[in-house]
């Protein structure tokens, strides 16, 4: 049945692409985020729905009467080098002929990435993207903290499987990330119900992170919930909301959730820490010895025995900064930071830009939102390899976008003709009243 609705679904929208191509860029976040599929039993689970929603998008915008323009920009330009230097670290990459099935999938989304980019053009299209990207998270967040709730924090929370969040420490983050752009759509709508719906998905999000007993996602939720303190309008109200909030949530932790989050005190003792620490120096030394990194797939004995202080100790990176050092080198390393500052610095942008215009208030809360939803993935992705995980993408695109509605806004208020006032306005019947005088 499920996999009967998802079909459905995604078929009975491709009409609907070629007449408005946004909805592509909609649905393509839909089924690559959520992966809606993976909760399907039979045909669906591998069912090419991703590939045929992209292949309709892209045709749609082919062929499409609007004008085909990209947002050219410093984060776009940084972040279409970051994808050519990707090419190259693959072309000499240490196992050439096995990283063919990640490459594929990175030029996948880096390339719709930028067909999203390309179609998001107002603040309905952007409140529809950052809608998307709530739900498709928000539902696993939902029954996550649902299911903490019910094994009173006993059992991890996990993601769901074959997907980039399928493991208990990534989907942790992803509800990191979710939680200030929930919050985002809690300021700007009006409707009671749909307010306490959201702040219903943020409790249980929150709880749902906590029942993954990710460490990272911790260090991440308390990151990210101080940033959005600060840049909160309503400090008060959101302090005492998080005063309130977080008692409970912690009450309703078991004690050797407790214990594992003190682990982090004692990683020298931990052996999982210190397997991530070993990868870390592995990365370190590769990218000191080949300037191109290793490319992908470099996470085995043979890269190990040669740039691990322990070579027998395999593991991930485990780090979104130590990932991209070590399969595409210090060059790799500082476009990624570098993405990451630009489009932080793209959010500031627009903030200043809105100024305190009452009308562009909504403006501001989603620019800030995303910055603490980045905040959120620079903290908790310091412990996990996701460097290629598409959701901090698709906030970068919502930012930059952002920017370039603004900046459209004011060129039309700049081309505005100047309009004179009419002969019989209140204000210049005087004048007229005056002319007629003198003529007589």
């Amino acid at each position: 049945m499920r996999d009967l609705i998802v079909t459905l679904m995604v078929f009975g929208g491709l009409p609907f692409i070629f007449k408005r191509p946004w909805l592509g860029a909609v649905m393509w976040i839909w089924i690559s985020v959520m992966n809606p599929h993976s909760q399907g039993w039979g045909f669906a689970r591998t069912f090419p729905f991703a590939a045929i929603i992209a292949a309709t998008t892209i045709l749609a915008l082919a062929l499409g009467p609007d004008k085909k323009r990209m947002p050219f920009t410093a984060v776009s330009a940084t972040f279409i080098a970051f994808a050519l230097w990707m090419g190259v670290t693959s072309v000499f990459a240490i196992h050439f002929d096995f990283i063919g099935p990640q490459l594929n999938k990175v030029a996948k989304i880096f390339g719709m990435t930028l067909v999203v980019l390309m179609l998001i053009k107002n603040r309905m299209q952007l409140e529809a993207v950052i809608w998307t990207i709530v739900v498709s998270i928000g539902f696993y967040g939902v029954k996550g903290g649902l299911f903490t709730i019910r094994s009173g924090g006993n059992e991890r929370v996990w993601g769901p499987a074959g997907t980039f969040i399928d493991g208990n420490n990534e989907v942790a983050l992803a509800f990191v990330m979710v939680i200030p752009l929930m919050y985002y759509l809690f300021m700007i709508d009006t409707r009671k119900w749909v307010r306490i719906a959201i702040m219903g998905s943020i409790f249980l999000c929150a709880l749902a992170s906590l029942g993954s007993y990710s460490r990272g996602a911790a260090l991440a939720i308390a990151g990210m919930a101080g940033v959005l303190w600060l840049k909160s309008r309503q400090k008060v109200r959101l302090g005492l909301m998080m005063a309130i909030a977080v008692p409970v949530l912690l009450l309703i932790m078991p004690p050797k959730w407790f214990d594992r989050i003190d682990t982090i005190n004692e990683y020298q003792e931990d052996a999982s820490a210190m397997g991530r620490i070993n990868a870390w120096r592995m990365a370190y030394n590769l990218a000191n010895d080949r300037p191109t990194g290793g490319g992908f797939e470099i996470y085995d004995s043979y890269v190990f025995t040669l740039y691990a202080p322990i070579p027998e100790d395999v593991h991930a990176a485990h780090s979104i900064y130590f990932q991209v050092l070590g399969e595409h080198g210090w060059p790799g390393l500082i476009l990624y930071l570098l993405l990451g500052l630009l489009t932080w610095r793209t959010g500031s942008a627009v903030i200043r830009m809105a100024g305190s215009d009452p009308e562009r208030k909504w403006a501001v809360d989603m620019a800030t939102m995303c910055q603490v939803s980045l905040i959120g993935f620079a903290v908790g992705g310091a412990f996990l390899s996701l460097a290629y995980f598409d959701v901090p993408y698709y906030v970068m695109v919502v930012l930059v976008a952002l920017k370039d509605v603004l900046e459209k806004e004011d060129e039309e208020k700049r081309r505005a003709p100047w309009r004179a006032p009419r002969a019989l306005d209140t204000e210049s019947a005087p004048v007229v009243n005056l002319a007629k005088t003198i003529r007589k």
